[in-house]
């Protein structure tokens, strides 16, 4: 199986914030935020292997700032890792500015399964790392599912 650039699954989406999105606070509700998420990573992964997939983990979610009504909300998706049948993909959400600065509000770690025609996990394409940057990434993805195993273990 041929491997694939992380550059070749790249996701990005854009979303402005209404009223439908926001919690009792005006501020974008979590779980809105969680669903667009899922949204790109679903989308990142299926770019990386080319099936359906489907959400086995979240293994990290934090939120580092508040968005609120009418705010430009950019999500941008990569691969970090890829097991035998799952991949790793980091989300980052940013709020953007008039000018297009973006500053953080969230990042995210899925774990996304290739579901094969069957509807069982089947074999992802390799990762191509081209820099110091992706290698470490999936550097620290292997610290991450080693967490998650352990976690598994423990009947997390």
């Amino acid at each position: 199986m041929e491997g694939k650039k992380v550059s070749h699954s790249v996701t990005e989406q854009v979303r402005v914030v209404i009223n439908s999105d926001l919690n009792g606070f005006d501020r974008l509700f979590g779980g809105q935020l969680l669903k667009w998420i899922d949204e790109v990573a679903g989308a990142t992964a299926r770019r990386h292997c080319g099936h359906i997939v489907t959400t086995a983990a979240i293994d990290n979610l934090a939120f580092k700032e508040a968005a609120y009504l009418n705010d430009v909300v950019v999500l941008i998706g990569k691969v970090t890792h890829v097991g035998r049948t799952s991949m790793e993909v980091r989300v980052d959400t940013y709020k953007e500015d008039p000018e297009g600065n973006r500053h953080p509000i969230n990042r995210a770690y899925f774990v996304m399964v290739n579901m094969g025609e069957d509807g069982k996990p089947s074999p992802v394409p390799p990762l191509i790392l081209e820099n110091d940057g992706e290698r470490m990434e999936w550097e620290n993805a292997e610290k991450r599912r080693q967490l998650r195993l352990l976690r598994k273990k423990e009947g997390y």
